[in-house]
């Protein structure tokens, strides 16, 4: 099994490193993180708990990921998660059931600002992790949904993971039945692809803030 040190090596304290500021991770997402399909604790927001558990004891994973949640979804309870978890970072996985129900690209694209500009407000980090659709509804379509991310995530609005599915085109071993859904063989890729824009975010929470 792929470990988070083995991904993330740097998240791994030393002996006489300084206590860790406390860190609660918040991920905001659809069936991609709600481990639909596969057993339970087997997805990769459950192996990202488990292994920064083993890891790093100071932060802490919180899955608000709800299947079949849409970006309208998501906005529409993220303000009273933040309110009540005071998370350090974000991380949202939405869109694709816009994609896949052909919602307008521009409705996406402002839900998602709504929630990145949310969790700065209260002094959260942001990961925004991308996804792309199929071609169904046409060329034009499926391309603006894919910039969208890198759009939204430019000047340093978030962190973005391009692609959550990284890695696993054309790999049917790789899914579900329904060829949408990653199956468990998937869940430490998808992890990986993740911590590589993550770990560093982790990282960067941890940091104290020094008086000026």
């Amino acid at each position: 099994m792929i470990t988070l040190l083995a991904l993330a090596p740097s998240l791994a304290l030393s002996a006489d490193s300084a206590p860790a500021t406390p860190v609660r991770i918040l991920v905001v997402g659809d069936s991609l993180s709600a481990e639909y399909g596969i057993a339970r604790n087997s997805g990769w927001v459950s192996l990202l708990k488990r292994e920064l558990a083993s890891a790093d004891p100071s932060v802490d994973v919180v899955n608000a990921s709800i299947s079949g949640d849409t970006t309208s979804g998501g906005l529409t309870r993220f303000a009273p998660l933040l309110d009540r978890l005071a998370p350090a970072i974000v991380v949202i996985e939405l869109g694709a059931n816009d994609g896949l129900r052909g919602l307008p690209v521009t409705m996406a694209r402002s839900n998602l600002k709504n929630m990145i500009d949310l969790a700065r407000s209260r002094g959260a980090r942001v990961v925004l992790v991308g996804i792309q659709v199929p071609p169904n509804y046409g060329r034009e379509y499926s391309e603006g949904f894919m910039a969208m991310f890198s759009e939204l995530a430019a000047g340093g609005q978030a962190a973005l993971v391009p692609f959550l599915f990284a890695g696993l085109q054309d790999s049917a071993e790789y899914f579900q039945a329904d060829r949408m859904h990653p199956n468990e063989a998937a869940q430490p890729i998808l992890l990986r692809n993740v911590m590589q824009v993550l770990g560093p975010e982790i990282k960067a929470a941890q940091r104290p803030v020094r008086p000026k």
